[in-house]
């Protein structure tokens, strides 16, 4: 049994961890840290009572226990419901919904850190500043504000102590999940250290405030010549780590359909319209909006440009990226589903993903024909792509095949995708709206451009090679007369091959020579024949059939004469 206090940085963190084992007993969820030190739970829960909440899923626990602990476990959970691969759609879903309401800080602390930020009084950034935030979540509050322009603005303001609470919580994360994976072989499996490791890249990068600011302005070029989706005008000049300064949208959140209908909004085109722009994200930009949610997604009032109502879109700071491979990749596997295609789908699973060593593609590809064939000649109107994908990664999870970030993210995003526009439209189906960008993604593949980049890349790939090639090989020969080089050879069960071998051998020179004493009449004679020939033939015609018994057996000589 491990003691969990004698871990420094666990120990540093030691109240921390208490409060953490104290809310997962609550919750009766700390069996995990029992299994690491039974010692240390017992004592810090002792004057608790460790009741279950036998009223709620254990899912539903996993959820309140992440929004008890705050805001790191809060942002955990988020960026691990995109990972449905590993955790199965059931606690995807129900970690989708964690929403953050943290208290807000007092209005002095918030002037204080956009005047740090900022390096001027709030007065001269702004013409006004509504002291009230708009919403306070776990790593920031919004604030409504006016330019001196008259322009309306929303200010992004980061909480004073969440780099320090941040720190902390992943210091423990990353130790909790080295335990699990060392100590815990069915936690072994989730790759704990990997997704962690993960998350900390994804929160870390989150918390700079500086790449939403270029995100923004990346989608609002990617979207330049579309008036129907908008996304917030970010100001850098009054922007900074901790302090994001963009357009105000006044607009109503898709997770209010009736306000929107009253306001004139047709829930059937936002649904398609919304979509659309999601898939030109991911098909056409390679850079899309991770977390499609109703309340990210606004209808914006009718104006002379979009007399229908613009979709504006939030909370840009988690992003996924596809590169030209990945995109390559998703175009085969759009085409394979919608073609029911069960062989390729499985290939590419087994392409993007890290498969374990004792993997079974055969039975993978039997599980995806008999999801594949469900949906088979299935009326569009009923066929839900967001079920489909489900499924998929629940199979995908049970055979433990871990996907790339962005490719996981992916799916996520279209389930989310087909279950907002199902909300607004209940006859809404992403899967009309993805055989277009199948067949583009085909045109895109045999376009003349790329097949000139991808020459251009081998041919650049070939004249590094060439280039460097001599400077490598007399690296390698002053190493080998440094006796520096060395080589390692390694073999398992090779004893039975070479025995074989050997065997044939002695049994192939005896055969040849009998057959030259026969030949050359060899004394003694018997009839006139060499009697040590005809006995050595013979001898070999029976070792040799005895050989071939034993390789067709058992292919092991040696265990075939230890029987006998």
């Amino acid at each position: 049994m491990i003691n969990l206090t004698d871990i420094p940085q666990l120990a540093r963190s030691a109240g921390r961890l208490a409060e953490i084992t104290r809310v997962l007993a609550r919750y009766g969820l700390a069996d995990v840290l029992a299994r690491l030190d039974n010692r240390f739970v017992r004592r810090w829960t002792a004057d608790t009572k460790v009741g279950r909440i036998s009223s709620h899923s254990r899912e539903a626990r996993i959820r309140l226990v992440l929004t008890e602990l705050g805001t790191t476990f809060i942002k955990f959970g988020q960026v691990l419901s995109t990972r449905r691969d590993l955790i199965g759609p059931a606690l995807g879903d129900e970690l989708a919904q964690l929403q953050s309401h943290v208290p807000s800080d007092l209005f002095a602390v918030t002037r204080a850190t956009v005047e740090t930020e900022l390096g001027k009084p709030l007065e001269e950034l702004f013409a006004s500043f509504e002291p009230e935030p708009l919403a306070s979540a776990s790593i920031g509050q919004v604030h409504k504000a006016t330019l001196h322009n008259g322009r309306k603005v929303a200010v992004k303001v980061q909480h004073p102590d969440i780099p320090q609470k941040v720190t902390d919580d992943l210091a423990i994360l990353a130790e909790l999940a080295a335990l699990a994976e060392e100590h815990l072989s069915d936690f072994r499996v989730y790759r704990p250290v990997a997704v962690v490791a993960e998350f900390e890249r994804v929160l870390l990068r989150e918390l700079d405030f500086r790449r939403e600011l270029r995100h923004l302005q990346l989608f609002r070029q990617a979207f330049a010549n579309d008036p129907g989706v908008r996304f917030p005008e970010p100001y850098p000049a009054l922007s900074s780590e901790r302090v994001l300064t963009m357009e105000f949208f006044d607009g109503i959140p898709f997770s209010s359909p009736d306000v929107i209908k009253a306001a004139g909004g047709n829930f059937g085109d936002l649904a398609r319209r919304g979509a659309k722009a999601f898939l030109d994200m991911i098909f056409r930009d390679g850079l899309f909006h991770a977390d499609p949610h109703p309340g990210n997604m606004f209808f914006l009032p009718p104006t002379e440009a979009c007399p229908a109502g613009a979709i504006g879109l939030l909370d840009v700071g988690m992003v996924g990226r596809i590169d030209d491979r990945m995109r390559a990749r998703i175009d085969a596997g759009v085409g394979a589903v919608l073609h029911k295609d069960a062989a390729n789908v499985t290939e590419l699973i087994v392409q993007v993903g890290e498969v374990p060593s004792q993997f079974d593609p055969a039975a993978l590809e039997s599980e995806v024909a008999e999801q594949l064939s469900f949906y088979h000649g299935m009326p569009l109107e009923q066929f839900q792509l967001g079920t489909a994908l489900d499924e998929l990664m629940d199979a995908i999870r049970r055979y433990h095949i871990m996907l790339p970030p962005p490719f996981a993210l992916l799916l996520r995003v279209l389930v989310m995708l087909e279950g907002t526009g199902r909300m607004l439209a209940p006859d809404f189906n992403l899967v009309e709206l993805l055989e277009p960008y199948k067949n583009a993604g085909m045109l895109r593949r045999l376009s003349p451009r790329n097949a000139l980049r991808r020459l251009m890349g081998t041919v650049s790939d070939w004249d590094e090679l060439v280039r460097t090639f001599p400077r490598q090989v007399r690296s390698v020969m002053r190493m080998f007369h440094r006796r520096e080089l060395g080589v390692e050879l390694s073999h398992r069960h090779l004893e039975p091959s070479v025995n074989r071998l050997v065997f044939g051998l002695m049994v192939s020179s005896l055969f040849v020579g009998s057959a030259l004493m026969w030949a050359a009449k060899a004394a003694p004679l018997v009839y006139d024949v060499s009697a040590f020939g005809v006995l050595g033939c013979f001898t070999s015609a029976l070792l040799g059939y005895r050989l071939f018994r034993a390789i067709q057996h058992s292919g092991k000589l040696e265990e075939r004469d230890r029987k006998e």
